[in-house]
């Protein structure tokens, strides 16, 4: 068992680093314990955010169709997160929670206002908001899953196989942002962290899978 609990952490580490070493600061302890104590408000924003993982990619696909690599590249993140959609319900069914409406949490729409009005800087742009709200989405998978070990066994693995699932996916995003830049996007995304950061590390009136530090 010992043996098994060291493998799973290390695959947790190697896995989750990357992303750690992308964003600008950790989760904050406050909200990891608000999320122990919040199961399932925090699986049914989950579920919303996988969903909205999938509308993203599909409003991409649509906004920039001339856009080839990432039509393919969308096109397979939308299915594994409509995949992940499912399974996020399942978890919720075994354990009697019903899947409703939520208020969406200031997180997203933080960031996508600073987002520009004009392409294809608003397209790089978007871009980069979509791996910075994936990267933490792991961050956050890899903080939680040894939280939920002895709780929830069950969800402890599941946050596991989505950080091993999800952990490409906003180093795609920033490959794109790369691709249809004018030039390097170094400084525009470390802006973009920079928000992201304050957004993650301030008071938040609401709790969410991406929210602040519960109010």
């Amino acid at each position: 068992m010992a043996r098994a609990i060291k493998a799973a952490a290390t695959e947790v580490a190697a896995l989750a680093d990357p992303v750690r070493e992308f964003l600008h600061c950790p989760t904050p302890e406050a909200w990891l314990e608000r999320a122990e104590s919040e199961l399932p408000l925090l699986l049914i924003d989950h579920a919303h955010c996988e969903k909205k993982a999938a509308s993203t990619a599909l409003s991409l696909m649509y906004r920039y169709p001339e856009h080839t690599e990432l039509l393919g590249k969308l096109a397979q993140l939308a299915r594994e997160e409509l995949l992940h959609f499912e399974q996020v319900l399942d978890l919720m069914a075994g354990r009697e929670v019903v899947y409703g409406h939520l208020s969406p949490s200031r997180y997203a729409s933080g960031l996508r206002r600073e987002v520009a009005a004009n392409e294809p800087e608003k397209c790089v742009d978007t871009l980069i908001v979509g791996a910075i709200i994936e990267a933490r989405s792991c961050e956050r998978f890899a903080a939680l899953a040894p939280r939920f070990r002895d709780r929830d066994p069950e969800l402890s693995r599941y946050y596991r196989f989505l950080l091993k699932s999800e952990s490409r996916h906003f180093e795609d995003y920033l490959a794109l942002a790369r691709r249809y830049a004018r030039g390097p996007i170094e400084d525009r995304t470390e802006a973009l962290l920079e928000r992201e950061r304050v957004l993650i590390e301030s008071p938040d009136p609401e709790f969410r899978f991406h929210s602040g530090i519960p109010a």
